[in-house]
């Protein structure tokens, strides 16, 4: 058995398996009962044709954030600066979906690409500083996103909003819900957005695995002298990839926009979205595929945690203690690794 196939496929779900079992220990300590805990968990993710489409909402932005943090991974990059970029890409998605009035079949996709544009055109800077000016991408795409929460926040006050706080709702025909969706789910607020994360997947790994362009991407996050050696424009590949990760970010707050809240609504903080696209991306081995697993996973933790209060009477900062203890374990990975290679040669 291939050692690299082992470890891509089995670090990530035992580094899962071990966050469960030392979150389970932690509510012993806690004194609250792990089996009571879980399969409230497992029933609020999946007991019922209402929480599986909440589940599969949640998991829609968190599978296009991963893909976001994932491409910049693959590609020798850290975009921290998802969070921003999908605030944008929200933002203009509600934009065009309020302030034009179109046929479905127009409105709704210029409405994903726009918040693409905004995406993409919000991770440039950083990109293009990176490339240029060799200023780290980490400390750029940081503050962009504090400039975005603030910028966002004011122009939903000034332009969007009758109300202060809120925008006007977007029209139908910009709209991902569907009355199919909301009957099959009873009334859930899952939206076709679902398969717009999952054609995003199909795209970045088509992307990166089978055109020229994709290996010229990966070549310069390996080596950038070696690529520049090669022939190939290391600069303008940097600014690429950055711009593409922007854009599935803006996607995924177009999803929100569009799908889950149908306007925008000015923010205290981040929506966390972003973020936890990290741990997405991390769980998921930055392949493409992988991330629709961890994603499923961290939206069924997100939505499952909501029915450990009432059913269990487990509070749900203990999911986050679970995620966290997951990241840690993926991050120990190199044990992980270690531990397997031991068994195989054992085995041998």
């Amino acid at each position: 058995m291939n050692l690299n196939r082992l470890n891509q496929f089995f670090v990530p779900v035992l580094a899962v398996l071990l966050g469960m079992i030392v979150g389970s220990i932690v509510m012993i300590v806690s004194g609250y009962n792990p089996i009571a805990g879980y399969s409230a968990l497992i029933y609020g993710a999946f007991g019922d044709p209402y929480y599986i489409g909440e589940t599969i909402r949640q998991t829609t932005p968190y599978i296009l954030s991963g893909l976001a943090v994932a491409f910049a991974f693959r590609t020798g990059l850290f975009n921290i600066g998802v969070e921003g970029q999908l605030i944008v890409g929200w933002l203009v998605a509600v934009w065009v979906g309020v302030s034009f009035d179109l046929p479905k079949v127009i409105h709704l996709p210029l409405a994903i690409l726009a918040a693409a544009l905004a995406g993409a055109l919000w991770a440039l800077i950083p990109g293009i500083l990176k490339a240029y000016l060799k200023v780290h991408e980490v400390i750029i795409t940081i503050m962009m996103n504090y400039i975005a929460l603030h910028v966002t926040n004011a122009i939903i006050r000034s332009v969007l909003s009758d109300e202060g706080f809120k925008s006007q709702p977007i029209h139908e025909s910009a709209s991902l819900r569907s009355d199919f969706l909301d009957a099959i789910t009873y009334h859930s607020t899952m939206h076709y957005g679902i398969i717009i994360a999952v054609i995003g997947a199909v795209i970045m790994w088509f992307l990166l695995e089978k055109t020229t362009k994709g290996f010229e991407l990966r070549a310069v996050g390996f080596n950038q002298h070696a690529s520049q050696y090669a022939g190939m424009n290391v600069r303008t590949n940097i600014v690429l990839a950055m711009v593409i990760s922007g854009a599935f970010a803006g996607v995924a707050g177009a999803m929100e926009g569009l799908g889950t809240f149908g306007n925008i609504s000015t923010k205290a903080g981040f929506t966390g979205i972003g973020f936890d696209g990290i741990a997405v991306a991390l769980i998921g081995g930055n392949n493409a595929f992988g991330i629709l697993l961890s994603a499923l996973l961290f939206g069924a933790l997100k939505v499952g945690a909501l029915e450990m209060p009432s059913s269990a009477g487990v509070p749900t900062e203990l999911v986050d203690i679970i995620i966290a203890l997951i990241i840690f374990f993926v991050a120990s990975s190199y044990i992980i690794r270690l531990l397997l290679s031991r068994l195989q040669k054992g085995a041998e």
